[in-house]
């Protein structure tokens, strides 16, 4: 093993025990290194290593703490991944949707509130014969957040955040390319509110998957 990964493992071992949580600050670096067995150098490479994916904050002048370890800002990771993803892997990432956003609108179809029920009723009344594309993958985007958000899991919307923006061109090209496409994207929106309305899990659970399906089969099919 590598000594930089070394001390990663070590620094996030003092994490998950519980010696060092959300906020605290690390030891100053010679202490830390001497305890740590590793070189400053190596431990400077961890460290920085860690600051990558949020896990520690630097504070020039002021030292080095842990982070607040929230889910979000941890999966920013998966942005930082997605970007180097090419569009022949997009596939991948609408399979993934394609196994969390059904079951995270059946969820959703139990714990939506009226007012987040409102809100993603008025999502599908800004959508008409006038919008554009751009538009219409905005709205879609910020009415699937919504059912996300309902579940009330800040991982699973975090997740989902980053999976979407994965698939974000995919969208706009379809939009661009497939007659029908805005006219579709809505009736299978209104059937998704629909079900959610209704507090039907496995019937939300159902047209979802008919939606983020209907989108990865044309993808396939594109040349």
């Amino acid at each position: 093993m590598a000594v930089t990964d070394e001390a990663i493992l070590k620094i996030k071992g003092m994490i998950v025990g519980g010696e060092l949580g959300p906020g605290d600050r690390l030891p100053n670096e010679a202490d830390l290194s001497a305890r740590l067995g590793v070189s400053r150098g190596s431990l400077r490479e961890a460290v920085k290593a860690l600051s990558l994916v949020h896990i520690l904050d630097v504070r020039r002048g002021d030292g080095t703490y842990v982070s607040s370890l929230r889910s979000g800002q941890l999966l920013d990771a998966l942005s930082f991944l997605v970007d180097f993803h090419q569009d022949d892997s997009v596939l991948r990432f609408f399979e993934v949707r394609r196994l969390l956003e059904p079951a995270a609108a059946a969820l959703a179809a139990i714990r939506i509130s009226d007012a987040e029920l409102d809100r993603l009723d008025r999502l599908l009344g800004e959508v008409g014969p006038g919008t554009s594309v751009e538009e219409l993958v905005a709205n879609d985007t910020q009415f699937h957040r919504g059912i996300a958000l309902a579940v009330g899991n800040d991982v699973l919307c975090s997740l989902l955040d980053g999976l979407t923006g994965a698939t974000q061109r995919a969208r706009i090209w379809r939009g661009m390319t497939e007659e029908g496409a805005l006219e579709r994207t809505l009736a299978e929106h209104r059937a998704i509110h629909r079900a959610l309305l209704e507090r039907d899990p496995e019937q939300a659970r159902s047209c979802m998957t008919v939606h983020i399906a209907g989108v990865e089969r044309w993808l396939r099919q594109v040349p």
